[in-house]
């Protein structure tokens, strides 16, 4: 009896006991405050659809936010950012203020049509609730680091129904080929309470159906392959014409809330003049009928630009969204030159192409295999694996670090 005692190892019993309190409550929140933000943006979606005039208040909507943030959001303006950045080096608890204003932000910003995604609303909300909690069990700053990151698993799981997927990125988003493995069971448990509650309080996810599946074999590894590439560069093409956009737009319009009104302006006008309604808000239906039917070659690259229009001037909203739009999109149109199902290689370029911007490729292939089924689970691994290796060492959140190179001949940060 007393050899099996010390085996199970009892010390580690009350860690496990803390963490599983802790990590339940911050999922609690997180996966409350998702189903709030998710019921929200259905509500303020299909009012913007049944109101396409509205597209010309946008400006008026970048600006409301923009002085909401001016006023009284500077110290969570950095979003992602200040959370891993508070992960890497603890500072201060992340104020509750967050919470408010980035849920009503990104609603607004849907509201009035702009391509903003809600990962970024929802880890942002179940971080800044989970901090919360340093105070209240009194928590040291390693511990807070961990806090932090079952925060944002939790909100990531719980915005989408991936809870295995939302739990690998709490640990994976931070650098570039590390993950910290003390954090791994207050992440799961987050993950998974955060996607139950927000599923009790009602809310039902997107389905997705891949229709045809193929064998592993030489032609379809490679063809899986030669679209990698392609996803991780067209990753990597989001995340630095968004950031260099942003740079852009800073450097020549100083006021931070005039810088919405001009991407609304903007965005407007070529919605309009285009007729692009197609790509603003989510695309949710766009992304459904990519699994389904042939799509316009170029949707990949309109849902691209008019992101980063929208995130580059200051709109506020997730990317992954639009990302996996962009993915499907791309994976739909390639899927005939490749000689490959269209519903399959929507769905691996739905998840890849947000692999190789985020630098998050084992998440993603749980993502894959928790939407589409464990049927994809290889093809869709070297899908997201081949993109991450070709997306470079940047990424849609500038906080994330390196801490391994991604190819064995570099090192890290060349």
């Amino acid at each position: 009896m007393n050899r099996l005692f010390r085996f199970i190892q009892p010390q580690l019993l009350p860690q496990l006991g803390k963490w599983l309190i802790i990590a339940s409550v911050a999922a609690a929140l997180a996966g409350s405050a998702s189903a709030i933000f998710l019921k929200s943006l259905d509500a303020a979606t299909a009012w913007r659809v049944s109101h396409p005039w509205v597209i010309w208040l946008l400006p008026l909507a970048g600006l409301a936010v923009g002085l909401v943030y001016q006023w009284v959001g500077k110290p969570v303006d950095a979003g992602n950012n200040l959370l891993i950045d508070e992960i890497h080096d603890p500072k201060k608890v992340v104020p509750l203020r967050m919470v408010p204003l980035v849920l009503g932000g990104t609603v607004i910003s849907h509201m009035f049509g702009a391509s903003v995604g809600r990962e970024g609303t929802a880890v942002q909300m179940g971080g800044a609730l989970a901090d919360q909690l340093t105070h209240l069990f009194r928590l040291q700053h390693g511990d807070r680091r961990i806090l932090l990151m079952a925060g944002m698993s939790a909100g990531f799981a719980s915005v989408f129904g991936t809870p295995l997927a939302g739990a690998i990125f709490g640990l994976e988003v931070l650098a570039i080929g590390r993950m910290r493995y003390d954090a791994l069971f207050p992440c799961v448990v987050a993950g998974i309470v955060a996607d139950q509650v927000c599923l009790a309080w009602g809310v039902h996810h997107t389905p997705y159906s891949v229709t045809e599946f193929v064998a592993v074999g030489p032609w379809s590894v490679l063809a899986v392959v030669i679209a990698g590439i392609l996803f991780g560069l067209v990753g990597m093409l989001f995340a630095n014409a968004t950031h260099k956009l942003g740079a852009l737009v800073k450097r020549f319009i100083p006021y931070a809330p005039a810088r919405p009104v001009v991407g609304g302006v903007v965005i407007a006008v070529a919605v309009f003049g285009l007729d692009a309604y197609r790509y603003i808000g989510l695309g949710i239906p766009e992304i459904v009928q990519s699994f389904q039917m042939p799509m316009y070659p170029w949707d990949f690259l309109g849902k691209l630009v008019f992101t980063v229009a929208s995130l580059g001037t200051g709109f506020k909203g997730g990317e992954v969204t639009p990302l996996f739009y962009i993915g499907a999109t791309l994976g739909n149109t390639l899927a005939p030159l490749l000689h490959m199902p269209l519903s399959l290689m929507a769905a691996i370029g739905f998840v890849a192409v947000f692999a190789g911007a985020a630098n998050v490729p084992i998440a993603t292939t749980l993502m894959a295999i928790e939407l589409f089924g464990a049927q994809i689970a290889p093809l869709a691994a070297i899908g997201c694996v081949t993109a991450y290796l070709f997306s470079g060492h940047s990424g849609i959140y500038r906080a994330q670090r390196i801490g391994e190179g991604k190819h064995g001949h570099q090192a890290a940060g060349d």
